[in-house]
């Protein structure tokens, strides 16, 4: 088959799949959902796992459906741009013991992460300095997991390429002694092709994530002008893989949703930190319009993607309302993946089925 052929197919059945949810009602929708989870299973079967197991005896935290927010007014320093340490490491401290329920960060991350564990620690800086993660927010989390017991020489800091990096104001001079701080460009993976079922294309994931056995996740709160929001999901998806450009037709949906349920990403991922410190409602994911980047001072966790994403979906919607702009789905494009992955049972996606434990401090 030609290239141009399968790919006329991947456009067709995702519209075929995106047109049944969208347009045939609830029961045809849940058809649908059926057929595609079938698909993915079959899919699976017939390829080698790869699969990560947590060490020995140890079983991570999870809580479907559960969010955590603190926000903390007056974050940021005087620049505007970046958090004050202090309020990072307080506002990490909080979610994260709000969430697991433990007296202090590093029995929190505890609940995360063993000791024995290879980490990967995927952050997002596209939109560069301006809004990146930010490095307040991640060294805290670093210097817990050392303190915990895990190896500096088993944590790795990753991003997709050297600018993008850059944006996070990360690297191997600021970094706890000992941990790794990479880029992959779109290349580096050593695993074989594996074919997206529901999509006729193939890719490999970094093997910055498949030689790790836990992968932690710091994303943004993001508009984009191709997916519609890029949050939780998409960081690991399309910041992972050595074709993401092959993974954008029809708004990426579902594409985020199928390339996430592969067991590579799903069995690693224990961890959804979203750095909310500011929120952009329009021209992502670069730093196109920054007049409609609004400061939020929050930070978020989450165990559930799925969930983190329809919470960070609904505050786009609501600041682009605020800026009076067109909602997501209003300008033809709504990440409809977020749906399709809760329908691939990687997560909560009704609202009402949500917790959002909101902490001021």
């Amino acid at each position: 088959m030609k290239h141009d052929d399968a790919d006329k197919m991947q456009v067709a059945w995702i519209e075929r799949e995106l047109g049944r949810r969208t347009f045939l009602g609830a029961s045809a929708a849940a058809a649908a959902a059926v057929a595609l989870r079938a698909e993915v299973a079959h899919a699976a079967g017939k390829e080698k796992s790869l699969a990560a197991a947590p060490p020995p005896g140890f079983k991570p935290f999870s809580a479907p459906g559960r969010v955590v927010k603190v926000l903390k007014k007056d974050s940021l320093q005087v620049n505007q741009i970046y958090p004050k340490p202090e309020a990072a490491k307080d506002m990490l401290t909080r979610v994260l013991t709000e969430l697991t329920g433990k007296s202090d960060l590093t029995a929190a991350v505890k609940e995360f992460v063993h000791k024995d564990d290879v980490v990967v620690v995927k952050v997002n800086g596209i939109a560069k300095q301006k809004m990146g993660t930010n490095r307040e927010l991640v060294m805290p989390f670093l210097e817990a997991m050392i303190a915990s017991g895990v190896k500096a020489e088993n944590i790795t800091v990753l991003e997709q390429y050297g600018d993008f990096l850059a944006g996070t104001r990360i690297n191997a001079q600021n970094v706890p002694p000992g941990v790794k701080v990479v880029t992959h460009a779109n290349g580096n993976a050593t695993m074989d092709y594996r074919l997206i079922p529901g999509t006729g294309t193939r890719t490999k994931y970094t093997r910055y994530v498949t030689e790790a056995t836990c992968a932690i996740n710091f994303s943004l709160i993001k508009d984009h002008s191709i997916c519609g929001y890029t949050g939780a999901l998409k960081n690991m998806t399309h910041g992972t893989i050595i074709n993401p450009h092959d993974f954008h037709v029809h708004h990426a949906s579902p594409q985020i949703a199928l390339i996430y349920a592969q067991d590579v990403l799903k069995s690693r991922v224990r961890l959804h930190i979203t750095d909310g410190y500011k929120l952009m409602a329009h021209g992502g994911p670069l730093y196109k319009a920054p007049q409609y980047v609004k400061i939020h001072d929050a930070v978020y966790a989450s165990t559930d993607p799925v969930a983190m994403d329809a919470i960070g979906w609904e505050l786009v919607d609501k600041a682009r309302a605020e800026f009076k702009l067109k909602s997501l789905t209003e300008e033809g494009r709504p990440p409809a993946y977020i749906k399709a992955a809760a329908d691939l049972g990687l997560g909560i996606h009704e609202r009402s089925q949500i917790t959002l434990k909101e902490v001021v401090i």
